[in-house]
């Protein structure tokens, strides 16, 4: 009997935890188009490494076996992985490169050189879908030579202008897959245009049924930034109802929160309350507790969204592993400057700049000053287009307001004014011990909040993050400071957030899976870009593999472009 025991377990510890090594046994005379062999895999589900060998035939994984078994098979090409890690490709939940995949340069180098393989856009707004009147206001924006737009808008302002926008990807082509949220910004605007106030009951039903299509042309949830007009006019009941049409899809809600500072924990609690009212999982963007005076509440929100998780609510969060942001310095404007689109009219108004002045000077709750915040010293402004501005740009704000002679807030008004821009912006008000408890949190999922850049041709500032979030932590918090075991840091890049977005194909090292696989050394992976000197690629990722097509190759992009669009649960093909 004991015997019987000892077998049975022996048994299920090959077999029924469902991460045995081995798959099936190769059929003899079986062959491949890639052969991934002699690597330490690093399967996704957060098991241990073993030694292993790929199979990959087209786009799919064949087999994944222990090392050596494909020593034999055929192969139209085979990959020595030795002394390296083999890999899911990791996947950003929060990718800036809406307009790469859109218009510009689709190899997404300073991506896939991460090990990026599937980038998730949509972050509050989306190119589509647009009404008539979004349309129209967008048209009349447009530089006359911008031929381009003038033909991809009106294709976004059909009945499924977000399946349009995904078929313009797909017919460009793209080196990594694709996937979107559809942004709560352009859902409000859908509905209730650029207006402040709660929408009447046909505005919200509006707003309801474009989200509804949109879930319909694949968007993998709607996310909001409650941080930016016309977001910020947005109430929780309307947000509640929104994410209830998105449920019923398979969608989640994911979101830059009302503050990540002197209102972090309410902001946690209106997720809460959008979740528990609408029964929709919630993601935050960017998990993080901004500026100095708010640095304790970072194991507090941890607590907030544990006890949530423990009253069976499915909240979670995302990061970036730095410990400063970027956005626009128009952040650092009252939102209501911004409503009707009137920015720029406000701005140069003498009568409304002293009410914006007023407002910036006392503070309240009601917004979020992220210049205040940070405090001028610790703005960095990015980039610059005016001629005239050109000697301003990457110096701090408070430099900035000392050349032009007068004080932060008219220097942030005069920036944004002769921009007619937003103003990229990079403000340090982080703390890097809140950034590493973050990173240990089991619900925690990895994602950029950046577009991609090619180094080689990029010119001016950006965050660094655009080249180096995902080597950072391989390199920085796993290898070097231990922070936690490689295995769980791949796992939070690769099926935690394909678990979270119904990505069942992906995310893993398994059999049938889409061959999305990375090759990376674990002595050398580091990010290389810093805040003064960002345009560095990071190193260490040696071969990038899309749906089973190499776009990286011993570090050097090969031009091609795999990429699929990745749809929600509630898309109808």
């Amino acid at each position: 009997m004991k015997h019987v025991v000892i077998t049975a377990m022996l048994a299920c510890a090959l077999g029924c935890t469902g991460r045995s090594p081995v798959s099936a046994p190769t059929p003899v005379g079986q062959s491949f188009d890639l052969v991934i062999e002699n690597g330490r895999v690093v399967d996704g589900t957060g098991a241990a490494w073993f030694y292993g060998d790929l199979g990959i035939v087209g786009d799919r994984i064949r087999v994944v076996t222990t090392r050596g078994m494909l020593r034999s098979a055929k192969a139209r090409q085979r990959i020595d992985a030795s002394g390296m890690v083999v890999a899911p490709g990791f996947i950003d939940i929060q990718s800036g490169s809406t307009n790469a995949f859109l218009r510009g340069d689709s190899r997404v180098v300073g991506k896939v050189t991460q090990g990026i393989t599937t980038e998730i856009f949509g972050e509050g707004g989306t190119p589509a879908p647009l009404s008539a009147d979004m349309l129209q206001r967008a048209m009349a924006a447009l530089d006359p030579a911008d031929t381009l737009s003038r033909r991809l808008l009106p294709l976004f302002a059909t009945p499924h202008g977000f399946a349009e926008m995904f078929r313009v990807i797909e017919t460009r082509g793209a080196s990594v897959n694709v996937g979107a949220f559809v942004g709560g910004s352009t859902l409000r605007e859908f509905g209730m245009g650029l207006a402040e106030g709660a929408p009447p009951p046909a505005a919200l039903e509006v707003m309801r049924g474009a989200a509804a299509r949109a879930m319909q042309d694949g968007a993998l949830g709607f996310s909001t930034a409650l941080i930016y007009p016309p977001s910020t006019f947005a109430t929780t009941a309307e947000l509640v109802e929104i994410a209830k049409v998105v449920r019923n899809a398979g969608g989640i809600y994911i979101t830059h929160m009302r503050s990540e500072g002197d209102k972090l924990l309410e902001s946690i609690d209106e997720v809460v309350r959008v979740t528990e009212g609408s029964g929709i999982p919630a993601e935050i963007y960017h998990l993080k507790a901004s500026g100095i005076r708010n640095f304790a509440k970072g194991p507090l929100a941890i607590a907030r969204i544990d006890a949530a998780r423990a009253a069976g609510l499915d909240v979670q969060a995302d990061m970036y592993p730095y410990a400063a942001g970027a956005t626009g310095l128009s952040s650092c404007l009252p939102p209501w400057s911004a409503a009707d689109g009137k920015l720029f009219e406000n701005l140069a108004s003498p009568a409304m700049r002293a009410k914006m002045r007023a407002e910036m000077e006392h503070q309240t709750f009601d917004w979020e000053n992220l210049c205040e915040l940070a405090t001028p010293p610790n703005v960095l402004i990015s980039r610059l287009n005016a001629p005239a501005l050109a000697p301003y740009a990457g110096k701090r704000l408070s430099a900035i307001a000392e050349a032009m002679k007068t004080d932060w807030i008219e220097a942030v008004m005069n920036l944004v004014l002769t921009e007619h821009n937003r103003v990229e912006t990079t403000y340090f008000m982080m703390d890097e011990d809140n950034v590493r408890l973050n990173l240990r949190q089991p619900w925690m999922k990895i994602g950029t909040d950046a577009g991609a850049v090619d180094p080689a041709t990029f010119k001016g500032l950006v965050h660094p993050r655009s080249l180096g979030t995902f080597p950072r932590i391989l390199g920085r918090y796993v290898r070097e400071e231990g922070l936690m075991p490689l295995e769980e840091a791949v796992r939070k890049m690769t099926s935690a957030t394909a678990t979270r977005l119904s990505l069942h194909e992906r995310g893993l090292l398994k059999p049938g899976m889409y061959a999305d696989v990375v090759v990376f050394d674990p002595r050398t992976i580091i990010d290389k870009a810093t805040f003064e000197e960002p345009l560095q690629a990071s190193i260490g990722v040696r071969d990038v593999f899309v749906n089973g097509t190499a776009v990286l190759r011993d570090g050097v992009h090969t031009g091609a472009k795999p990429g699929q669009i990745v749809r929600g649960p509630g898309a109808r093909r």
